[in-house]
């Protein structure tokens, strides 16, 4: 899915209505400075993951100004940003669900 969000919150990494792609993630393989677009409290962000709680399967998601928005259940994460404005962001090599399922094949 793409889409152009708009705000300051993730700038540098995204700036107002720039092109982000965002692809079906695992929530388990997902790790610290990975943006994903999330639901906590009701709201979707497109944010980073600035904590990571395996144990009660959630992720803590924060802007990139400092602002922490909160915790939320991996059934709540929707997808990992996996480009911005056609550059490939880092790390996020078999974290999505289409990477694994061209894996078992």
């Amino acid at each position: 899915m793409a889409f152009r969000p708009s705000g300051s919150s993730m700038v540098p990494l995204i700036r107002s209505r720039q092109q982000v792609v965002v692809a079906p993630v695992d929530p388990s393989k997902l790790d610290l400075g990975d943006i994903v677009l999330a639901r906590v409290a009701g709201t979707v962000y497109l944010h980073l993951v600035s904590s990571v709680d395996l144990a009660r399967k959630r992720v803590q998601i924060s802007n990139n100004r400092g602002h922490v928005n909160g915790w939320t259940s991996y059934d709540r994460v929707f997808g990992i940003c996996v480009a911005v404005d056609g550059v490939t962001r880092s790390g996020v090599a078999g974290k999505t669900l289409e990477a694994d399922s061209n894996d078992s094949s």
